[in-house]
């Protein structure tokens, strides 16, 4: 027994996990099927675009920040990818931008800032309002006239280059209060007034830079849709209204017209009726507002 040799037991304990079982392979496998997608889409794309779309989409991977020339050598835009420009979505954000551009204007001008409770903003279907109303002692017009007082000169023609850079369109309309004029002043309503004064703020927007092509309709409504229903005769009811349209109402305006807009330029406004100071006419009647 003295020379009997120990026994060695050696213990071997095998890895259960095999290469093939883990998960690495579904990695390799997932890259593998995200790769042939976006080949397949690839060629997808070369089969439906053009020659010169094809270089274009070159062109921009190869420098996206490289400016856009189109055929006739105008570069147009830093943008690479074109923008709907026309979408009601971007139509939205201009019109609330120029809102807030008023809005700082008004608060920052001294002389604005004094009268800036006679206007008013308001984003509605049709775009962006800007109404510019007479207060108690402080009118927009001479009395039963159209000839502008020196606030509401300011105000036009500080919101003139404002409007101007925007491409939208606008309507102004002119209204009145319910107060009839004398039944001696025969031919001369409210409906005169307001169409006349209309007028008048569409002179002095053009003397502030806004383009005569970006006015599209100048309409007098008299009395028919007070600012202060529950008061006829409120000061407020005499007021200057502008709307910068949405693309959408633009639209509809030229519907209503008859006409395509790429052929109603120019020709939707009325004319306006110079003396030969080329000032508006006035027309001056007592006894009213």
């Amino acid at each position: 027994m003295a020379n009997e040799q120990p026994v060695i037991v050696k213990k071997i304990i095998k890895n259960k996990d095999h290469g093939h079982h883990g998960g690495a392979w579904k990695l390799a496998y997932a890259d593998f099927v995200t790769a042939m997608m976006a080949f397949f889409l690839l060629m997808w794309l070369l089969g439906v675009t053009d020659e010169k779309t094809r270089k274009g989409i070159s062109e921009y991977f190869q420098d996206p920040y490289k400016p856009i020339v189109n055929e006739k050598g105008v570069t147009p835009t830093h943008v690479p990818i074109p923008i709907d420009l026309n979408s009601e979505k971007n139509d939205l954000l201009r019109l609330e931008l120029l809102k807030k551009k008023i809005q700082d204007m008004m608060n920052e001008n001294s002389e604005l800032s004094k009268i800036k409770e006679q206007i008013k903003l308001e984003t509605t279907p049709e775009g962006l309002r800007v109404q510019i109303i007479d207060a108690k002692n402080m009118p927009m017009f001479k009395s039963a006239s159209s000839e502008t007082e020196s606030r509401i000169r300011l105000i036009l023609r500080a919101l003139a280059p404002v409007i101007n850079k925007l491409p939208n369109k606008i309507t102004i309309n002119g209204h009145t209060d319910a107060k009839p004029f004398p039944a001696n002043q025969k031919g001369y309503t409210n409906w005169e007034l307001s169409s006349a004064r209309a007028n008048a703020a569409r002179y002095e927007l053009t003397l502030g830079g806004l383009a005569q092509e970006k006015i599209l309709r100048v309409t007098g409504l008299s009395d028919s849709i007070p600012y202060n229903p529950g008061d006829l005769y409120d000061p407020v009811n005499r007021r200057i209204s502008i709307i910068v349209m949405n693309k959408k109402t633009e639209q509809h305006v030229f519907q209503e017209a008859g006409a395509k807009p790429a052929a109603a330029i120019n020709n939707t406004a009325p004319p306006l009726t110079k003396t030969p100071s080329d000032k508006p006419l006035n027309t001056e009647i007592k006894s009213k507002h």
